[in-house]
C-alpha cells in the first residue's frame, strides 16, 4: 500500500527508512531510501542485511562539482542512463572503507560544507549519483525521488538509496515490497506520486542555488626559486570548487615599515609565455611584472590558471580560427557561447587576504580586474599601466581591448603601431 508525500516527508524528517518504487514499465523495482542529513552506521547496515543491492548517494551536480566527484565514464550507455560517479571514501578516520560505520563517515562527509577534494579516497565504497536538473519531472528515478523528497522536506538535497534483493537473489517487484513494508514498518512512495505532488503543488522549480563559496588553501611552498628575473619566494594555492592550482611569486616580506607592495594578477597564456606568440602581449606583459616586482621592495605575482581569459586552451585556439575568418577576440567569445571576459578574480583577492595584503599598487590596463579587487575589499592605492609595444600581429586583439573591454591602453602606442602596417 503506497503512502501519501506528507506522510513520506514526515517520516524523512524523522530519520526514518521510506520506499520508492519506479514503475511497472520501467525498472518496476523498489529501493530502501533515507535522507542523507540522517545517517547512521545502523541504517547502513539494515541496507547491507535487508537491501542487499548498491549502496549509493544521490546528489546535486553543484555539490559534485565542488569536491571534484567526475562521471564513472564518458559515455553513459546504461539502459536508464543512472548517472554513476566515481566512487570515494572518506579519508580521515576510516579502516577500509567498506564497514558500515566507514560508509556512513563517508556519506557525512560527502554532505559537510567544510569537505574539500583532498577529504576524500577514490576509488571508494560509496557511489555519488548525480541528480537530473529539474529532479523527477526531468528522469522518473529513484536518484530523483530522493533528492526531491528531501528538497521538500527541507533537509539537505542529498539522499542514500539500496536496492531491494529478495532472499532467492532476484529483484523484489512490487508484491515482494509491500511484504517487506509490512514486515518492517516502512512507508512505500511510488515516483509516479511524487511528479504528481509537484505537479500539483506547480513546484516546478525545487532545487535550491547552493553553489559554495569560492576558497582557497596553500598547498606547498619554496622559499627561494632562483630565476632570470631574480629569486622568489615561490607558493601553490589551490580554489575551490573548481580545484585549480594556481601559483604566487613573492619578493620581500609584509612588516609594519614595508611599504604598499606591487602586485601583478597575471592569468595565464602558454601561447604567449611558452611559446613567445604575437597574437597577443601576455608574455610580455609577464616578463614587465616580474622585473617591476625584481626592483620593488615588495612585489606580488598572482598567476591565475584561467588560459584563454578563461574558455580553456582548445576553445582559445577556436577562437584564434574564428579571429582569422574576421571576427574579434569578443565575437569569437561570443560565437563560442561565453562572454567577452568569463574570468572573475576572487581567487586573487583571497590570496592577498591569505598573505594579509590589504592595499595594493596594482600593475593592469583592466578595469574589470580593478572593480573586482576593490569590491573584494582590497584598496587599491595606485594603478600601474603594462603596456608593452604593439605588434602588427596583435593590433587588431591591442585595439579590441581597448574599444570594446575598456582597457587602459595608451592611443599613442596604437598609432605608431598603426603607422608600420
Amino acid at each position: 500500500m503506497l503512502s501519501n508525500i506528507e506522510e513520506i516527508i514526515k517520516d524523512l524528517k524523522n530519520g526514518k527508512m521510506i520506499i520508492i518504487v519506479d514503475n511497472e514499465d520501467r525498472e518496476n523495482e523498489g529501493d530502501l531510501a533515507f535522507a542523507a542529513d540522517k545517517v547512521t552506521p545502523e541504517m547502513i547496515n539494515f541496507m547491507s542485511i535487508y537491501g542487499k543491492g548498491l549502496i549509493c548517494v544521490p546528489m546535486l551536480g553543484s555539490n559534485l562539482d565542488s569536491l571534484d566527484i567526475t562521471s564513472m565514464v564518458k559515455d553513459n550507455t546504461s539502459s536508464h542512463s543512472t548517472a554513476f560517479t566515481i566512487s570515494v571514501d572518506a579519508i580521515k578516520g576510516a579502516t577500509t572503507g567498506i564497514s558500515a560505520e566507514d560508509r556512513s563517515n563517508t556519506i557525512k562527509m560527502l554532505i559537510s560544507d567544510t569537505t574539500i577534494p583532498e577529504d576524500l579516497a577514490r576509488p571508494g565504497h560509496i557511489f555519488p549519483l548525480r541528480y537530473a536538473e529539474g529532479g523527477v519531472l526531468k528522469r522518473d528515478g529513484q536518484t530523483e525521488s530522493i533528492v526531491d523528497l528531501c528538497i521538500l522536506s527541507d533537509l539537505y538535497p542529498a539522499g542514500v538509496i539500496c536496492e531491494i534483493i529478495n532472499e532467492d537473489g532476484t529483484m523484489a517487484r512490487r508484491s515482494d515490497l509491500e511484504k517487506f513494508s509490512a514486515e518492517h514498518d516502512i512507508k512505500i512512495v511510488s515516483v509516479e506520486d511524487i511528479i504528481k505532488y509537484r505537479k500539483s503543488k506547480n513546484l516546478l522549480n525545487i532545487t535550491p542555488d547552493e553553489p559554495k563559496e569560492t576558497f582557497i588553501r596553500k598547498t606547498a611552498e619554496y622559499p627561494a626559486l632562483p630565476t632570470s628575473f631574480g629569486s622568489f619566494n615561490i607558493k601553490n594555492y589551490k580554489s575551490y570548487p573548481d580545484g585549480l592550482e594556481h601559483v604566487v611569486l613573492q619578493k620581500g616580506k609584509l612588516n609594519k615599515n614595508t611599504k604598499t607592495p606591487i602586485v601583478r594578477v597575471h592569468s595565464e597564456c602558454i601561447t604567449g609565455e611558452v611559446f613567445k606568440s604575437s597574437r597577443c602581449d601576455c608574455g610580455e606583459q609577464l616578463e614587465m611584472s616580474l622585473n617591476e616586482i625584481t626592483n620593488s621592495e615588495y612585489g606580488i605575482l598572482i598567476y591565475l590558471r584561467q588560459e584563454g581569459r578563461g574558455i580553456g586552451f582548445s576553445n582559445k585556439l577556436k577562437a584564434y580560427t574564428l579571429q582569422d575568418q574576421g571576427l574579434d577576440t569578443v565575437d569569437a567569445n561570443l560565437h563560442l557561447g561565453y562572454s567577452a571576459d568569463p574570468r572573475n578574480f576572487s581567487v586573487a583577492s583571497e590570496i592577498l587576504r591569505e598573505l594579509n595584503v590589504s592595499k595594493i599598487d596594482l600593475m593592469t590596463n583592466n578595469p574589470k580586474k580593478i572593480k573586482e579587487l576593490e569590491s573584494a575589499g582590497i584598496e587599491i592605492e595606485k594603478i600601474i599601466p603594462i603596456q608593452a609595444k604593439p605588434k602588427n600581429e596583435n593590433l587588431k586583439y591591442l585595439r579590441t581591448k581597448k574599444d570594446r573591454m575598456g582597457h587602459l591602453l595608451n592611443l599613442t602606442e596604437f598609432k605608431q603601431a598603426s603607422e608600420k602596417d
